[in-house]
């Protein structure tokens, strides 16, 4: 196991070099960083001295080089528009993320899982053909939509939650649960459809025939051995979640590192998007590192050495 554990974390370092050359080469993809960093109103001689100033008047391996050195201590340099770390930023946006991650991946658990393994065990009833149809419908509504019409029906009409903001619970209902429908759904279709295919198993046979209960048989025998492939999905999913609720963190004003980019985006802010694509793809990397070593539980007959 430390072994296993060894090369997955040197896979992970391998892949982080990776994500941060394709984010260095991003930014000279986009022309001359300076030009495109300064007001178009910028002399010749503002161009020149910000560029030395930063570094961009060296070879391009001597600036990977340096912004390499400089990612791996966590120095992304000072943001443009706040003058402040780049990091540090969007270290102080970072919990909020992990709350509207955290809260989504929840509800799509608590709540996808129950939903899928419901389904299976009533397979073909109004039940089960419900479930698929509202999950299929869940998945195919843009999360952005959804959000809107909750701010609509809930803080509009209704007025019980707030419509923008973080500072409370309610202020965190209607962006988790947006963030999370698609996510729950696609959790209750594929727990169903491994429930079903356990449940036809001739093992289970063999436990029924056995005496056990069905309550022991489904809950010990059944859901255990249906957990292997959701623990995968699982974890994907709480990965995208980390950096995929850009939109929703617009709509709802939340003030996360997703809102946080896009703001950097449209101010050329570009030390603060290379400090949020390293930790967001660090905090994947670690959550997939977590997810494989998790198999060694759910299936003793992975070898890992």
């Amino acid at each position: 196991m430390a072994g296993y554990v060894v090369k997955r974390l040197i896979q992970a370092i391998v892949l982080l070099k990776c994500v941060m050359i394709i984010v260095f080469l991003l930014l000279h993809m986009t022309g001359d960083p300076v030009v495109v960093m300064l007001d178009t109103d910028a002399t010749h001689e503002d161009i020149e001295y910000m560029r030395k100033l930063m570094g961009f008047d060296k070879p391009l391996h001597v600036q990977y080089w340096r912004f390499l050195q400089n990612a791996l201590q966590g120095n992304f340099g000072e943001s443009i528009e706040h003058g402040e770390s780049a990091m540090g930023l969007v270290l102080e946006h970072f919990p909020a993320t992990i709350e509207m991650a955290v809260g989504a991946f929840a509800f799509a658990v608590l709540i996808g899982i129950p939903f899928g393994c419901l389904a299976a065990f009533k397979e073909g009833s109004a039940y089960d053909k419900g479930c698929v149809g509202v999950t299929v419908l869940m998945q195919a509504v843009p999360d952005f939509w959804l959000a809107i019409m909750f701010i609509m029906f809930f803080s509009v009409i209704l007025g019980i939650l707030p419509s923008f903001g973080r500072g409370s619970w309610q202020h965190f209902i209607m962006p988790a649960f947006a963030a999370s429908t698609y996510h729950l759904a696609r959790l209750a279709r594929l727990m169903r459809s491994q429930m079903l295919e356990v449940l036809r198993q001739d093992y289970i046979t063999t436990a029924r025939a056995k005496g056990l209960s069905e309550k022991i048989v489904l809950m010990v025998h059944a859901l255990k051995n249906s957990s292997i492939p959701i623990v995968t999905v699982m974890g994907l999913d709480l990965g995208i979640l980390l950096g995929g609720t850009v939109i929703i963190e617009v709509v709802f004003a939340w003030p996360g590192v997703g809102r946080l980019v896009v703001d950097s985006i449209a101010n050329r802010d570009f030390p603060i998007v290379q400090a949020a694509v390293f930790l967001l793809a660090s905090g994947f990397v670690l959550i997939n590192l977590a997810v494989d070593l998790v198999y060694a539980y759910l299936d003793p007959r992975i070898s890992y050495e």
